[in-house]
Protein backbone atom coordinates (compact mmCIF):
# COMPACT_ATOMS: atom_id res chain seq x y z
CA UNK A 1 0.00 0.00 0.00
CA UNK A 2 1.77 3.18 -1.09
CA UNK A 3 0.83 6.72 -1.10
CA UNK A 4 1.62 9.70 -3.84
CA UNK A 5 4.29 11.71 -3.17
CA UNK A 6 4.77 15.39 -4.96
CA UNK A 7 7.96 16.41 -5.75
CA UNK A 8 8.69 19.76 -7.04
CA UNK A 9 11.84 21.26 -8.51
CA UNK A 10 12.46 24.72 -7.36
CA UNK A 11 15.13 27.44 -8.25
CA UNK A 12 17.41 27.79 -4.85
CA UNK A 13 16.63 31.85 -4.65
CA UNK A 14 15.15 34.09 -2.57
CA UNK A 15 11.17 33.79 -1.88
CA UNK A 16 10.79 30.80 -3.96
CA UNK A 17 9.54 28.76 -1.40
CA UNK A 18 7.27 31.18 -0.54
CA UNK A 19 6.15 31.02 -4.43
CA UNK A 20 5.76 27.50 -3.85
CA UNK A 21 3.54 27.75 -1.12
CA UNK A 22 1.01 30.70 -2.47
CA UNK A 23 -0.09 28.52 -5.07
CA UNK A 24 -0.67 25.82 -3.09
CA UNK A 25 -2.73 28.05 -0.55
CA UNK A 26 -4.27 29.83 -3.87
CA UNK A 27 -5.64 26.41 -4.46
CA UNK A 28 -7.11 25.81 -1.30
CA UNK A 29 -4.32 22.89 -0.84
CA UNK A 30 -3.08 21.43 2.59
CA UNK A 31 0.09 20.25 2.91
CA UNK A 32 0.16 16.70 5.44
CA UNK A 33 3.81 16.46 5.24
CA UNK A 34 7.44 18.38 3.60
CA UNK A 35 10.47 17.50 3.11
CA UNK A 36 12.97 20.24 1.50
CA UNK A 37 16.39 19.62 0.21
CA UNK A 38 18.37 21.85 -1.55
CA UNK A 39 21.78 22.71 -3.38
CA UNK A 40 23.60 25.30 -4.69
CA UNK A 41 20.98 26.03 -7.86
CA UNK A 42 17.95 24.45 -6.75
CA UNK A 43 15.80 22.26 -4.28
CA UNK A 44 13.34 19.68 -4.19
CA UNK A 45 10.53 19.78 -2.21
CA UNK A 46 8.54 16.52 -1.48
CA UNK A 47 5.15 16.83 -0.63
CA UNK A 48 2.44 14.26 0.89
CA UNK A 49 -1.38 15.99 -0.12
CA UNK A 50 -4.74 14.36 -0.13
CA UNK A 51 -5.24 15.08 -3.81
CA UNK A 52 -2.22 14.78 -5.41
CA UNK A 53 -3.51 14.76 -9.09
CA UNK A 54 -5.26 18.60 -8.22
CA UNK A 55 -2.19 19.49 -7.06
CA UNK A 56 0.25 18.01 -9.81
CA UNK A 57 -2.12 20.13 -12.09
CA UNK A 58 -2.56 23.18 -10.24
CA UNK A 59 1.72 23.52 -10.25
CA UNK A 60 2.45 22.15 -13.41
CA UNK A 61 -0.31 25.14 -14.82
CA UNK A 62 2.21 27.44 -12.81
CA UNK A 63 4.97 26.08 -14.59
CA UNK A 64 6.56 23.91 -11.99
CA UNK A 65 7.97 21.16 -12.82
CA UNK A 66 6.75 18.08 -10.36
CA UNK A 67 6.84 14.26 -10.34
CA UNK A 68 4.52 12.29 -8.51
CA UNK A 69 6.33 9.13 -6.84
CA UNK A 70 5.48 6.25 -5.04
CA UNK A 71 6.25 5.92 -0.54
CA UNK A 72 5.60 3.48 1.82
CA UNK A 73 3.69 5.56 4.69
CA UNK A 74 3.76 3.89 7.93
CA UNK A 75 1.67 4.39 11.21
CA UNK A 76 4.20 4.05 14.27
CA UNK A 77 3.54 4.82 18.62
CA UNK A 78 4.69 8.66 19.06
CA UNK A 79 7.31 6.95 21.49
CA UNK A 80 10.58 6.68 21.78
CA UNK A 81 12.19 3.76 19.85
CA UNK A 82 9.56 3.63 17.48
CA UNK A 83 11.13 4.35 14.63
CA UNK A 84 14.20 2.31 15.27
CA UNK A 85 12.18 -1.10 15.31
CA UNK A 86 11.44 -0.38 12.08
CA UNK A 87 14.47 0.32 10.68
CA UNK A 88 16.04 -2.06 12.53
CA UNK A 89 13.08 -4.38 10.54
CA UNK A 90 14.08 -3.03 7.29
CA UNK A 91 17.75 -3.07 7.69
CA UNK A 92 17.73 -6.68 8.91
CA UNK A 93 15.70 -7.83 6.13
CA UNK A 94 18.08 -6.27 3.49
CA UNK A 95 15.81 -2.99 2.67
CA UNK A 96 17.63 0.18 1.98
CA UNK A 97 16.16 3.71 2.90
CA UNK A 98 16.51 6.27 0.62
CA UNK A 99 15.24 9.01 2.31
CA UNK A 100 12.26 9.64 4.85
CA UNK A 101 10.72 12.23 6.59
CA UNK A 102 7.92 11.83 9.46
CA UNK A 103 4.65 14.10 10.16
CA UNK A 104 1.75 13.92 12.68
CA UNK A 105 -1.61 13.55 12.72
CA UNK A 106 -4.82 14.54 14.22
CA UNK A 107 -4.89 10.71 15.96
CA UNK A 108 -3.58 11.23 19.10
CA UNK A 109 -0.32 8.61 20.13
CA UNK A 110 0.47 8.28 16.43
CA UNK A 111 3.22 9.69 14.00
CA UNK A 112 3.43 8.17 10.31
CA UNK A 113 6.62 8.09 8.66
CA UNK A 114 7.54 8.40 4.96
CA UNK A 115 9.85 6.00 3.41
CA UNK A 116 11.27 5.96 0.03
CA UNK A 117 12.72 2.27 -0.11
CA UNK A 118 13.94 0.40 -3.05
CA UNK A 119 11.90 -2.26 -3.90
CA UNK A 120 8.73 -1.51 -2.57
CA UNK A 121 6.59 -4.23 -3.33
CA UNK A 122 9.41 -6.17 -1.13
CA UNK A 123 9.78 -3.54 1.29
CA UNK A 124 6.21 -3.89 2.12
CA UNK A 125 5.89 -7.44 2.53
CA UNK A 126 8.42 -7.17 5.13
CA UNK A 127 6.40 -4.43 7.18
CA UNK A 128 3.22 -6.47 6.64
CA UNK A 129 4.60 -9.69 8.07
CA UNK A 130 5.29 -7.69 10.64
CA UNK A 131 2.41 -6.32 11.30
CA UNK A 132 3.30 -2.79 11.07
CA UNK A 133 0.21 -0.57 9.68
CA UNK A 134 0.96 1.29 6.16
CA UNK A 135 -1.67 4.15 5.09
CA UNK A 136 -2.27 4.78 1.65
CA UNK A 137 -4.10 7.80 -0.33
CA UNK A 138 -7.52 7.58 1.28
CA UNK A 139 -6.41 7.17 5.07
CA UNK A 140 -4.84 10.76 4.59
CA UNK A 141 -8.22 12.31 4.84
CA UNK A 142 -8.81 10.35 8.29
CA UNK A 143 -5.79 11.11 9.84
Amino acid sequence: MTINQISIFIENRKNALSELTNVLATHNINIRAMSLADSSDFGIARLIVDNTEQVQAALERSHYIVKATPVIAVEIPDEAGSLNKILKLLADNGRNVEYMYGFTGRKSGSAYMIIRCTDIPETERVLEAARIRMIGQDDLAEI
